[in-house]
Order: structure tokens, then sequence, then C-alpha cells
């Protein structure tokens, strides 16, 4: 390789590990990972997980895809046309972001045909179904109904491991003292995590620089809460 082409910065696409060994089991997520180990002996046929954005809701919707051998699909993408064809053969399925753009009436025919053929059926959103903006009578019912559960905030301890896995997931090396500078000054969110760590991950590779905490309190000056993208100028 060319000293011109080691000096290239290269962007490559991030893939977060979403495998049960890689998720993070702390107080504020454990009544969750609970209920999933509790499948198949479910209070019901109909599980909500509901938290904040980046809560780890999606994380644990692959673990238990694999564990179950369930179907996943988005809310979104739901369709009344379709809804035995997503079920088949096994009738589990995850539906994700349920609470945004979901066709109601294709939920509806799902949460039957789920009760009817035993099967399970696991929902995601950022809010508990009882207070999904739903206009079909009959599915605001059922939704009323279906055992949740909770992702609460997190706590520090849990903050700290997600920083960390964040960073070991884009195979970043980061001292310990540049999480402890983040923890206290940082927006106390998962998807805050995220934006961070994306915005160190981009801000080092374009400066050829390590991760450092100077480096760190750039990124938080710069950074506006629910910010998505960043635009950065060097010293």
């Amino acid at each position: 390789m060319s000293d011109a082409a080691r000096q290239i910065p290269l962007s490559f696409d991030h893939r977060p590990a979403l495998d049960a060994e890689d998720f993070i089991v702390a107080e504020p997520n454990m009544a969750a990972v609970a209920w999933l180990d509790r499948w198949p002996g479910w209070l019901g046929d109909v599980l909500a997980i509901f938290g904040p954005a980046g809560s780890g809701k999606s994380h644990l919707a692959h673990v238990w895809r694999h564990r179950s051998g369930a179907r996943l699909v988005a809310g979104s993408a739901l369709s009344v046309d379709a809804a035995a064809e997503v079920l088949a053969p096994k009738h589990r399925l995850v539906v994700e972001d349920a609470d945004r753009g979901v066709d109601e009436t294709a939920l509806f025919h799902i949460m039957n045909m789920v009760r009817e053929e035993k099967g399970s059926l696991l929902l995601t959103g950022r809010q508990a179904p009882a207070r999904w903006p739903v206009g079909l009578p009959d599915l605001r019912s059922r939704l009323a109904a279906v055992q949740v559960v909770e992702l609460l905030a997190p706590n520090d301890e849990l903050l700290a491991a997600v920083l960390a896995k964040h960073f070991i997931d884009r195979q970043l090396k980061v001292a310990d003292d540049v999480v402890d500078y983040l923890l206290p000054r940082m927006e106390r969110s998962f998807a805050a995590v995220a934006r961070i760590v994306a915005a160190l991950d981009r801000l080092s590779l374009a400066e050829r620089r390590n991760i450092t905490v100077p480096l760190a309190r750039r990124v938080l000056d710069h950074m506006t809460p629910h910010e998505e993208e960043t635009s950065w100028t060097s010293d």
C-alpha cells in the first residue's frame, strides 16, 4: 500500500452487534430481559416492550427473534394482504416501531391470528400500547390488554457500558478517562450515546487523531440534544 493511500481516511459502514451475548443486562432493562426469558410462558400471546429511542428495544427484539424463530418486520411494512404470509409458518412475529405508521387493520388481524394459532407476538414502541394513537376501537381495546414491560432510563453504570459497547462495535480503542469525562456531561439517553460515538469516530478519522478527552470536549461543545449530524472544523 502506498503512503498516499495510507493517508486517506476511509469510512466504513457501522454494523452494531445484536447477538444475545452482546446485550448489556443492567437494572433499567432487567424486567424486559426477564419477560423474554419467560417465553413461551408469557401471560398471553402478546408482549410489548416500550422505551425511548436507542434504549435496546431493537436489540432485544433480535435476540428473541433468534431464540423463537420468529419473523421480524417494521410496523410501517404491515399490510392486510400480507398478514397471513408474515406469520407463516410458526405464527411468531416481531413488529418493531408498532406505534408509528402501522396499518391498524393489519395489526388487528395479526393479533387475532396469533391468538387463534397459539402463536407469539412481540411489539416494540416508544410508548406503552395503551397510549398509541390508534383509531380502530377493536385494536385499541386489544392493545390496552397486552402485557407490557418498560425499558427504564439508563443509570451511570449502564450508560458507561453502552458507551464502551458502541466504541467496541466500531473497533475504537478509547481510554477510561474519555468515558469518565462524557458521563456527567452528555445527554442521558441511549440515542445520545450513539450520536456521540458516531461523531467522535468521524472526527477522529477526519483528523487522524486518537479519541481523547479534548476531542470528546469538542464533540460535546458542538452537539445539541437530539442532533443527528454535526459539521466539524479543525482547531
